[in-house]
């Protein structure tokens, strides 16, 4: 073993460092690893740091900024970067999208504090695009047709995005969209300005885009009520409901998730269930695109985490649990009426949930988003 010289912590041995690293959380090994170049370099070494794949949660409370907390330890960390005015679309990993109080977009990994600078909206797309966006002010945008002046007004609040960012080479694709609008803009590693696709395609094909405008749409129709449901809506009055088509499992499945939030009408209690389903498509209408949809009455091994569109391995060690589905609120990724914030995680088979009544005394919260680190 080597031997410490002097008394200072950047003259740990490497392998006192290795050690120590390997026995902190996520969030307190990437504190450590900022102490200096030493354990920076010594932190690189290590296989990496326990309950990297905990789901954690990204806290934005109303007086602004952003927290972090960890539902194991029931612990709150207070990220290195000042967030005030800013709002966060999605996320990869420990890299989320950040839309600034002027709607300027960047990724930031909220434990280290790397940044990485997107291009700005309001630029003029590439070639072929027809849209662009001309900045009013408080985050908001005049959307006009290229080279007219008249448009429509985006609210900033309204704008949406996912992003993808690859932890090794440090690539990455984001994509954004104002909410109720017929096209999207992405850009990717190396661009300097977005593209433009129109949301009304069928990426089906192998030799590029096909326009479907003119076309019946390939659409998910409302399931019909299980029994139980029934019982409940008869009982309670009905106050939300929202659909999402954006969950793809581990096997690429792609999954409906229905949930609605239905009131007591003597207690005035909310309460909020899931229906899980999948399209039958042997039963498609060549007419209609109509599609048969299965309710699926179990995740497995799996959990389902809505915000951000996929199933994970379900790991007790992390605190994942199976068959459940970890959800904060509706309106995620396109704007849903009277939408409100339950952070919770809700068991398929028991119709049982969980929520966290400490965040609520501790904070006043106006969004949070569940993420896994790693």
């Amino acid at each position: 073993m080597e031997t410490l010289d002097s008394g200072r912590w950047s003259d740990l041995p490497v392998d006192i460092l290795r050690s120590l690293f390997e026995r902190l959380s996520f969030m307190d090994f990437y504190k450590a690893k900022m102490v200096c170049s030493n354990w920076y370099l010594c932190s690189k070494q290590t296989l990496g740091p326990k309950g990297g794949s905990s789901p954690l949660l990204l806290l934005s409370p109303e007086e602004g900024g952003c927290r972090l907390y960890n539902p194991e330890e029931d612990r709150v960390y207070v990220p290195r970067r000042d967030f005030s005015g800013c709002r966060f679309l999605g996320n990869s990993g420990k890299w989320f999208l950040v839309a600034d109080s002027q709607s300027n977009l960047y990724i930031v990994d909220v434990f280290s504090d790397e940044k990485i600078d997107l291009p700005r909206l309001e630029l003029v797309s590439c070639e072929g695009c027809v849209h662009s966006l001309e900045p009013l002010g408080d985050g908001d945008f005049n959307e006009a047709l290229v080279g007219n002046s008249a448009g429509i007004r985006k609210s900033a609040e309204k704008l949406r995005g996912v992003v993808w960012v690859d932890e090794e080479t440090r690539d990455y694709v984001v994509v954004c969209r104002f909410d109720r609008c017929d096209f999207i803009r992405f850009c990717k590693k190396g661009d300097d300005r977005y593209s433009e696709i129109q949301t009304r395609v069928d990426l089906s094909g192998k030799d590029g885009f096909e326009d479907v405008i003119e076309q019946p749409m390939f659409t998910w129709y409302k399931p019909f009520p299980s029994a139980e449901e029934e019982e409940r809506m008869r009982a309670f009055k009905v106050i939300s409901e929202s659909y999402n088509i954006a969950v793809v499992t581990r096997s690429g499945a792609v999954l409906l998730v229905h949930n609605y939030t239905y009131e007591s009408t003597t207690t005035f209690e909310k309460h909020r269930m899931f229906g899980v389903y999948k399209r039958q498509l042997k039963d498609l209408d060549p007419e209609t695109y109509k599609p048969c949809l299965v309710e699926v009455d179990s995740l497995g091994d799996e959990a389902l985490f809505l915000d951000l569109g996929i199933t994970v391995p379900a790991d007790a060690t992390f605190g994942i649990e199976p068959n459940s589905i970890y959800f904060t609120r509706d309106d995620r990724f396109r704007l849903i009426p009277l939408s409100f914030l339950d952070i919770c995680v809700y068991n398929l088979a028991t119709k049982s949930i969980k929520r966290f009544p400490t965040l609520s005394s501790k904070f006043k919260l106006k969004d949070a988003q569940w993420f896994i680190p790693s």
